[in-house]
């Protein structure tokens, strides 16, 4: 078992504190960093969510934010991966609702308009919109925001882009069509990732998260469920991810509610490294609404 317990003090939120996320300014990693540190941070954009963890681990900043779970599209697994890559806690959570708009260079006008430029993923999550508009062309980019940047970078006059409300004010765009994704319940959650765990104080939600191992044998993920089952513990998210070198073996993250102090998530977790190949905590933390 991954020793885990000793817990240190979370860095305090302060106005010189450098927060990592993947995306340009105005993407919603951006959105998510300013809620969970507030707005006196310094905000530092990375290219990949790689990027985001290594800024954290070499101290270039002070804590990092990615996206792990989105409702119409499931988990980022990338970043379940990731979370076994780098020796970081997770130290906070929180969800934003993703509104998508459509924003050009002030001046253009929507019927001037033939290309469409934004993310893979809110490409797709606007479907709708494009079956509306079948003369405009979706173009991926790497980024949301990143794309209203472009465009105003490059003057383009017969294109637009989908991003937030937030990145059309960082670059002075012009909203030409608001709320345009597919499905309004479209949330979001979001990991605050440190080098130190948080510290464990007051009453309140509290979360956990880890991930384990089990053998590859009848019954095996049965018995690994039981003993948060045993004890009452509520399970909020299960995701299996393969488990490299090992054909058809896997590992699961469970997410659960209650802190790592808490007697039963500790007892549940000692039960659990009685039978687990492997178990890493990954860290207790209070959701911020």
């Amino acid at each position: 078992m991954n020793d885990r317990n000793s817990v240190s003090k979370a860095p305090k939120r302060r106005r010189n504190e450098i927060v990592a996320f993947q995306g340009e300014d105005g993407a919603f990693s951006h959105t998510a960093a300013l809620k969970l540190r507030g707005k006196g941070i310094r905000t530092l954009a990375c290219p990949s969510f790689r990027d985001v963890l290594g800024k954290v681990q070499t101290g270039e900043a002070s804590c990092g934010v990615l996206p792990i779970e989105n409702t119409l599209h499931g988990s980022v697994h990338e970043n379940y991966d990731r979370l076994l890559e780098y020796d970081l806690f997770i130290s906070g959570e929180t969800s934003i609702r993703i509104s998508h708009q459509l924003i050009a260079r002030p001046g253009v006008e929507f019927r001037d308009v033939k290309r469409v430029f934004s993310h893979p993923v809110a490409l797709n999550q606007c479907k709708r919109f494009f079956e509306r508009y079948p003369r405009l062309e979706a173009v991926p980019y790497y980024d949301t925001a990143g794309s209203v940047k472009m465009l105003l970078e490059h003057r383009l006059s017969n294109a637009a882009a989908i991003a937030s409300q937030a990145a059309s004010e960082i670059y002075h765009g012009r909203i030409l069509k608001r709320q345009i994704e597919d499905n309004r319940q479209n949330f979001t959650r979001f990991f605050l990732l440190t080098k130190q765990p948080l510290a464990i104080s007051g009453k309140g939600p509290w979360k956990t998260s880890l991930v384990f191992s089990t053998p590859n044998e009848p019954a095996a993920l049965f018995r690994a469920l039981a003993c948060f089952a045993l004890r009452d513990l509520n399970l909020t998210k299960i995701e299996s991810r393969p488990l490299w070198g090992k054909p058809w073996e896997y590992l699961f993250y469970v997410d659960l509610q209650g802190n790592e102090r808490d007697e039963k998530v500790q007892k549940a977790i000692a039960h659990l490294s009685e039978m687990a190949r492997f178990i890493k905590l990954l860290g207790s933390y209070r959701p911020t609404p």
